[in-house]
């Protein structure tokens, strides 16, 4: 019979500022750790720069662009895990946004310029817009009061909705960009359903739900013996179109008013 073992997890969060990333990391490398865990891009790199001998199991964006592994099949070194395809998706998200848009409105588009590929998202949307006919707005935010100026732009320009980024720094800040649309009667879109859940409108994406569960798997295999090197980053396997009805329901009829004739007297 197998003796149980006992796992003792350390949490650090950097709560989307990621030059505190670094001192996380040595903060973790100077417990001794068995294994970092790094969630993002960010976080992954930090941990890869730190260290060639902890593994590290990570989810991110394109790994192999972020010199996290040599390839997917053969990731070598110290670091594996899931590969999160989601910033490949905002032309997408864009699509989806304007069928519920007036076509004579501009969609709002927000980024973070510090982020993890600022240039690529806006330049696959302003290659997107055209083709559906759309015109984009695009709008930086790095801090919560960034947030709050973009949204008074967006409104003083007329835009008709908004596409949030895929972003860390945008999913710490999830609550407030959702409480944010919903004041404004914006419909938004985001990429992950935990928008949803906090009452955004709608969310197309990967489950970031699954891949944490694929991330978790390894990091199991891992701490029984297995090298990092050997492992294969996981591609993702479920992609989740998620609307919230309620707010749904309450967007819908807000339109339905705003687009009704004023009553003759």
């Amino acid at each position: 019979m197998s003796k149980a073992r006992t796992s003792r997890f350390v949490y650090r969060y950097a709560d989307g500022q990621y030059n505190r990333l670094p001192t996380l990391v040595a903060d973790l490398i100077n417990w001794q750790v068995a294994l970092i865990g790094a969630f993002g891009p960010p976080a992954a790199q930090a941990a890869k720069a730190a260290t060639t001998t902890i593994p590290i199991v990570f989810t991110s964006i394109d790994p192999v662009k972020f010199g996290l592994v040599a390839s997917l099949n053969r990731p070598g070194g110290n670091a594996t895990g899931v590969h999160v395809v989601n910033i490949d998706l905002e032309g997408k998200r864009l699509e989806l946004l304007s069928e519920m848009v007036p076509a004579s409105a501009p969609v709002a588009v927000l980024i973070n310029p510090h982020g993890e590929h600022p240039e690529q998202q806006a330049k696959d949307l302003q290659a997107a817009a055209p083709r559906i006919g759309r015109q984009i707005l695009i709008l930086n935010a790095i801090s919560e009061r960034d947030i709050d100026t973009a949204f008074r732009t967006l409104i003083e320009r007329r835009a008709g909705g908004l596409l949030v980024t895929g972003d860390p720094f945008f999913n710490h800040r999830r609550e407030q960009l959702v409480a944010l649309a919903a004041y404004h009667a914006l419909p938004a879109i985001y990429e992950f359903r935990e928008y949803a859940l906090a009452g955004g409108l709608i969310t197309y994406g990967t489950s970031i739900t699954d891949a944490y569960r694929q991330a978790g798997i390894y990091i199991g295999r891992i701490l029984k013996g297995e090298k990092p090197s050997e492992l294969p980053v996981m591609q993702p396997t479920k992609f989740e179109l998620v609307i919230n009805l309620k707010t749904a329901r309450r967007w819908a009829s807000k339109y339905r008013r705003s687009c009704s004739p004023a009553p003759r007297r």
